[in-house]
């Protein structure tokens, strides 16, 4: 809501602005989507992502092997078990089931914070090729139409994605 409060004024600014000061900006768009698909290290942070990712879902599975053991063996002794015992079980399938669930919670936040780890420098490398495009070019601003901040492309704007995309050396 944010963004799209200030595209909006942006926009304000550039419409009533006065053609005076409209006239100056030069205003180039491009795709980072299309951008970051074709970055060469995208496939080893997507390999270090898959290999992270199914570290987590085999300890998830020993997990989930574990509890179901204990219910099974819960099931097929609770006949000849004491209360005693009962509770007991009972209670170590409740914290296996409360541990799972917290190992859930922790890898979902993991698993972001590896992603973040490992795209920052991508990101940073095509943040500096988009400024320095924009530096050479002399573009006011450069607006991201893969975000959907992009409300309208006018015929003043211009795709500066393939010169983001020579800079960093993609095809």
């Amino acid at each position: 809501m944010k963004i799209l409060t200030k595209a909006f004024l942006f926009v304000a600014l550039l419409v009533f602005g006065g053609a005076a000061s409209a006239q100056s900006l030069k205003i180039g768009y491009i795709d980072s989507n299309e951008i970051m698909g074709l970055m060469p290290e995208r496939d080893s942070v997507e390999v270090n992502l898959m290999k992270f990712q199914q570290q987590l879902e085999n300890e998830l599975r020993v997990m989930a092997a574990e509890y179901q053991k204990k219910i099974t063996d819960y099931q097929n002794n609770m006949a000849t078990m004491s209360n005693l015992i009962k509770q007991s079980k009972e209670k170590e399938i409740q914290d296996l089931q409360t541990r799972i669930q917290e190992f859930q919670q922790s890898a979902d936040q993991e698993f972001t914070d590896k992603r973040t780890e490992l795209l920052t420098p991508v990101i940073d490398k095509v943040k500096k090729a988009i400024e320095d495009v924009g530096k050479e070019q002399g573009y006011t601003y450069i607006l991201d139409s893969a975000t959907g901040v992009l409300l309208h492309v006018g015929a003043s704007a211009d795709n500066v994605t393939a010169q983001v995309k020579a800079k960093l050396k993609l095809k």
